[in-house]
């Protein structure tokens, strides 16, 4: 029932130089630092002379909960599944649902008589839960031949895990998973980021990795990875509900060459991206896209353009992460959201106060 559109605001944060190329970044949120904070991390890398990624893997994820009479029964299933000998012809039988979507493993967790099967297959240029979700039906339709007592309770059962944090994400991946680096050179720490290199070392000690530990996060490692998730997801037609466990980051920072530049990485093993269907077929969202140089899928290698927008994703939440913990340790952060999130009025009664 569509009855029109909501606007957002679209910044473009850059030039982000990454593996050797130059991308402008489209970011849609309300948050007016966002972009220039980014853009201010984008700088400093390309001082530093860019940044690298590296696409650690590349699969999405469903998991189906079925359930048997006895947990004994659920047991064969799940050795039946993890059985190397059987993998040929179940990867046959997932593989009819799609052009691109390959089935590349199976894992399989029991609770009592419940079974939970979580498949990963690569999806090509596509997010890829429909294609996966395809996939795993055939395979379940296959399985009722010689287990027809498996009671199928839903296609979906979380251990998937879609829109939640959870464990197996942070551990086994979802999606695309990427770490993302850059040495940033001590005269840029000083000149662009106004702080040092120690303090942001021991600012990233104290914040993203004890403080994190102490409040039990669960894949939470960094400073607010999720702000810029958010903002490419919506400006690239992604699922912002995917925010959840795309946000996934551990952020470390050390110092390096005799202790005078920063070695700063990100490392994100859930971004969950797509460069076909859904939003991405959007105008506004085909338009950044074509921005970024990943519109559509790609003809030569398919799966490049959804990887390449994974690695840039991860390069964008580098910079973020550069940027506001260079805030928090020069002390910046409440002015900076004073000068930059606020109408011209309430800064004319800030500076009034």
């Amino acid at each position: 029932m569509p009855i029109g559109f909501v606007a957002l605001p679209v910044g473009i944060a850059g030039p982000l130089v990454l593996d050797g190329r130059t991308y402008y970044v489209p970011m849609a949120t309300t948050e007016g630092c966002l972009v220039a904070s980014t853009n201010r991390g984008c700088k400093a890398i390309g001082e530093s002379g860019g940044a690298q990624s590296v696409v650690l893997r590349d699969g999405m994820t469903r998991a189906p909960a079925v359930r048997f009479g006895t947990a004994a029964r659920a047991a064969e299933l799940k050795f039946f599944l993890e059985d190397p000998a059987n993998f040929d012809t179940l990867a046959i039988v997932f593989n009819r649902s799609s052009r691109f979507g390959r089935l590349q493993g199976i894992k399989c967790s029991l609770a009592g008589r419940n079974l939970y099967m979580r498949f990963s297959c690569s999806t090509g240029d596509a997010m890829g839960m429909n294609m996966v979700s395809k996939g795993v039906q055939n395979v379940l339709d296959y399985l009722q031949t010689d287990f027809s007592d498996m009671d199928v309770i839903s296609i979906s059962g979380n251990f998937c895990s879609d829109k939640k944090p959870a464990a197996v994400n942070w551990i086994e991946g979802r999606g695309k998973s990427v770490v993302c680096e850059a040495i940033i050179k001590e005269e840029v720490v000083k000149k662009v980021l106004k702080t040092s290199v120690s303090a942001l070392v021991e600012l990233n000690m104290i914040k993203n990795l004890a403080g994190s530990a102490v409040a039990g996060a669960l894949g939470g490692f960094n400073a607010h990875a999720s702000n810029i998730v958010s903002a490419v997801f919506i400006a690239t037609g992604q699922d912002p509900a995917q925010n959840v466990e795309s946000s996934h980051c551990i952020t470390m920072m050390e110092a390096v060459n005799d202790g005078k530049d920063l070695h700063i990485s990100v490392t994100m093993p859930s971004i969950e991206v797509g460069t076909v269907g859904g939003g991405t077929q959007l105008a506004s969202q085909s338009a950044c896209l074509d921005l970024l140089g990943v519109k559509g899928a790609s003809l030569e290698s398919p799966g490049s353009n959804a990887r390449l927008l994974a690695t840039i994703v991860a390069g964008s939440v580098l910079a973020g992460e550069l940027s506001l913990m260079s805030a928090l340790a020069a002390g910046q952060l409440v002015r900076s959201h004073m000068k930059y999130n606020r109408s011209s009025r309430d800064m004319t009664k800030a500076a009034a106060s």
